[in-house]
Parts: structure tokens; sequence; C-alpha cells
């Protein structure tokens, strides 16, 4: 018989393996986790596992998924704990963290979740959802039209997403005199604090109940998390639990690596998590646009890149000499685009991240970043090509990203496997594709679509150096298309 990692086996782990040290049984919840997934297990989950170790016992934090069961089914036999891998090169350090006291999954139980979101002990909410689970339309309003948002205005007992959830336990917190909490996104949307604030409020004023008057009172700070945690794979799972001498059921992979930036707006505490390396600021935009346009945006063109060269993960597709230099040609036009006042270091933040992908330990797989292309561009890419585009400076690189995301998007099914990746236009994308238009008329549908730049007067000069480079990939291959903006590069002015 194989045993589990639990409570019962924590003392049998061994002593290279740090594990929680602190009593589980005397921690008590005081945050509600909205998606729990290996980005949440990696970053947040650690952070507050240091801080219970210290000490803060109020601290525990409720996981919830909104979607599936997986991440429950995993956790629950192991009273919570789970194997933290670090990677870099040769080494791997594991660690055991205790920081979720209990797993809930929401269309199993909504009203588990309600009550738990309720409970007066709980005094912040956070989120990692991903982007297409706040359910924007193109103009990046609340897509009012959606089925679950409509469920959600019909059936307020019963919720569905994460506006529903939190317009629910608003009313109860309020009717039963508890205080509010704190809720707070990281998730990778801009000014995403003010971002989610302004998405319930469109809920709340469709809802009505006295939620918009209530909703205006909750502190919603904005956020910037960085860390790259691939998915896990069954050799890191056989790998990790030889080690440990137990099984894990879902161990996370991360590299060692990790940024939190949080503005520091809270209405009921929060953990003492500068201590353990979060930078706590009053307002956390320049920080968040460098990690969208340096890490996100370059991590976009990688996968799709990588992927329409047949590189199966991140670091074999950096390894890629024509897609490092056009990395390094992204980045010297978004860098530009950068506030100039905030202290920011971007030539130090390249330099890092060059070595975080370059750590073949990540087996961060291209097709794992490419999920959702429609949902992560704009804040990625087109922010940076529309500010470029005001200046009537070069948008190249940029549009080159958008282009190798469309060419990856119709690659499917025949260059590339049917099922690689998904992303929430796939149906309109399908359509788009079967009616086999010229480059310049599959952009102009693609942006519509996606909402790209909408109702900007430089949209036209985004789409037609999309197009041109459409064209390029169609006509010749990536390569080729690397290759001219190479040469374009050198090229005397």
């Amino acid at each position: 018989m194989t045993w589990r990692l639990s409570k019962a086996t924590l003392e049998s782990l061994p002593a290279s393996i740090a594990a929680p040290l602190y009593d589980r049984a005397k921690i008590v919840p005081g945050i509600v986790h909205l998606g729990l997934g290996a980005f949440h297990r990696a970053h947040q989950a650690a952070y507050v596992d240091e801080c219970l170790a210290a000490g803060e016992a109020g601290w525990g934090i409720v996981g919830a998924s909104l979607r599936s069961a997986d991440t429950r089914d995993a956790l629950a036999p192991q009273d919570g704990l789970y194997t933290l891998a670090v990677r870099h090169g040769q080494r791997e350090d594991l660690r055991v963290i205790g920081s979720i006291v209990s797993t809930l999954v929401a269309p199993e139980n909504p009203e588990a979740l309600l009550d738990a979101l309720a409970d007066p002990g709980i005094r912040i909410v956070t989120l990692t959802v991903t982007e297409k689970a706040y359910l924007r339309d193109a103009a990046g309003d609340l897509d009012i039209a959606h089925p679950d948002i409509a469920w959600d205005l019909s059936n307020p007992g019963k919720p569905k997403t994460l506006y529903g959830f939190l317009a629910k336990a608003l009313l109860r917190r309020t009717a039963a005199g508890a205080p509010l909490f704190t809720v707070l996104c990281c998730d990778n949307l801009p000014a995403n604090g003010a971002t989610l604030r302004r998405l319930l409020l469109q809920f709340a004023a469709k809802r009505g109940d006295g939620l918009e008057g209530i909703a205006s009172q909750v502190a919603f700070p904005s956020s910037m998390v960085d860390r790259i945690v691939p998915a896990t794979t069954d050799e890191d799972r056989a790998r990790i639990c030889e080690q440990l001498g137990v099984d894990d059921a879902w161990p996370v992979m991360t590299e060692p690596f990790c940024q939190w930036v949080i503005e520091d707006r809270f209405t009921a505490g929060r953990p003492d998590w500068e201590r353990f390396g979060v930078t706590m600021v009053e307002d956390v935009s320049p920080f968040e646009d460098m990690k969208l346009r340096l890490l996100n945006g370059s991590h976009s063109a990688i996968a799709y890149l990588g992927l329409l060269l047949g590189h199966a993960t991140v670091a074999e597709a950096f390894a890629d000499k024509a897609i490092r230099r056009f990395v390094e040609g992204l980045w010297g036009e978004a860098i530009p685009t950068l506030p100039k006042d905030a202290e920011l270091d971007p030539a130090a933040y390249t330099k890092k991240l060059t070595d975080r992908y370059d750590n073949t330990a990540l087996q961060h797989r291209t097709a794992q970043i490419a999920i959702d292309g429609s949902q992560k561009l704009p804040q990625r890419i087109i922010a940076s090509a529309l500010q470029r585009a005001g200046e009537n400076a070069d948008i190249s690189h940029l549009m080159l990203v958008v282009a190798a995301w469309i060419a990856a998007c119709e690659a499917r099914g025949t260059q590339l496997d049917a099922g690689l990746f998904t992303d929430p236009l796939d149906g309109p994308l399908a359509a788009i594709a079967a009616d086999k238009p010229s480059a310049a008329d599959t952009v102009t549908r693609v942006f519509d679509a996606a909402g790209f730049a909408k109702g900007h007067t430089r949209r036209d000069r985004l789409a037609k150096a999309t197009a041109s480079h459409l064209q390029a990939i169609r006509g010749k291959g990536v390569a080729f298309a690397l290759l001219e903006l190479a040469k374009k590069k050198d090229s005397p002015s």
C-alpha cells in the first residue's frame, strides 16, 4: 500500500523536505480564494504559508473552484497539503504548503461557497480565475448577454459567476452586520482591482437590491503577480512522489523567481506579507504595465512563434536564435511605452526574464501559454501598439505577435494538433477561416470579433501591419517572416 501525503504522514517525510512546522489545527480561515489552480498554489498560497509559519494563524485559505473538481479531488484526501517544487537547472527544492485549510467546488455546492464568503472571519477574497472568467464584451464591459450572467441575475440564490457569488455574499454580510471583505484580484487584467470593481458595479446596477451601494464601499486594491508555473506532468508527479516517499496527487512546479506587488488598501486587515518579499505600494500600475508588456507579451510571442516552428517549451523556443532575437526586438518596442517617472528598471527586468526563459528545468509548454489569446493580447500587445502608433513609432514586432496568434489558430487541425490550445473565440475564428479570406480581410474580421483596438483612430494601422505579417506567414512561413523583420531592423534607415 502506498501512503498519501496528509497530516498523518507529514512527520514521515525526509528531513530534506521543508514542511509546515506550525500547528495546522489552530489555523483559522481569513481568506477565500476563487480559482484554485496551480498558479495560486505556487504564489499567493506560498506567501500565506510563510505568514502562518510566522504565527499569523488567522489567515488560512478556503480554496474554491468555480468550474472543475479536479483540484479539490486531489487535495481533499491530502488535508489540503501539496508539494511546491522550485526548479532551476539541475536543482529542485521541495516544500510542502499547508495554507489551504479546505477546498470547495462551486458548481457542486454553491451554498457552501456562499457560507464561506459570508463568514465574518473572512476578511479578504482573492481571485485567479483567468481573464476569460471576467465575462467581458468586446468593449471591455460586463457581457450582460452572457448566459451565466443572465442566470445569476435571474437566480441570485444559485450563482454561477464570480459576480453572483460576490454579490450574494456582500448582501448576506450586510444583513448580518458583518464587515465587508476586501477583494484582491490577482489576474492579468490592466488595473485589475479597478476593472473588477467596475464590472461588479455594472452587475450590481442590473441586479438592484441595494447591491450597488454596498459594492461601492468594498476595497478593490490592484495587484501584480509574477511567477512562471508550468503544468504538472505525470513525470513530475512520479519524481516528486519518489522523493517524498508518499504520493502527492498534484504537486506544483515553479521557478525560484516570485514577485507580488499590491496596493495597500485593505479595510479589514491583511497578513504581514511584506516580511516575506511582497511589495506594498500606493499605485501598482507601473509594475503591472512592465510585467504585462514585457513578460506576458513576450510569453505570448514565444508561444505562438514557438508552436509554428515546432518548439514544445519556452526554453526550447527561446533557444531558437530567431525567436530570441525577435523577443529582444519586441522588448525594444514595448519598453518606451512604460511610464518614465516610476523608477522602473526595464533593462534589469528583461535580463532576469532572459535568465528565467533559459531555465531548462521548467518545462513550460508553449501550448499552455497559447490558451485564450483573444483575451490576453489586448493588454499584452495591443495597448503597447496603440501607444506606439500614436507616437508614429514602429509596431512591427508587436503586430507580428498578433499575426502569429491568428496563424497558430488557423494551423490547428493541419500543421498543429486540432486541440492543442483553445480560445473563447474558437467558433468565430473557425467561421472566418472556413471562408478563406485574404490576409487583410481575415485581420479585419478577427479584430472585429475580438474587439481589438475598437473605436481607436489608429486601429487601421495596427490591422494593416498585422495583415502584412499574416500574408508573409501564410505565403512563406513564420521563419521567413522573422528573417524579413530582422533584415528590416538591420537595414540603415
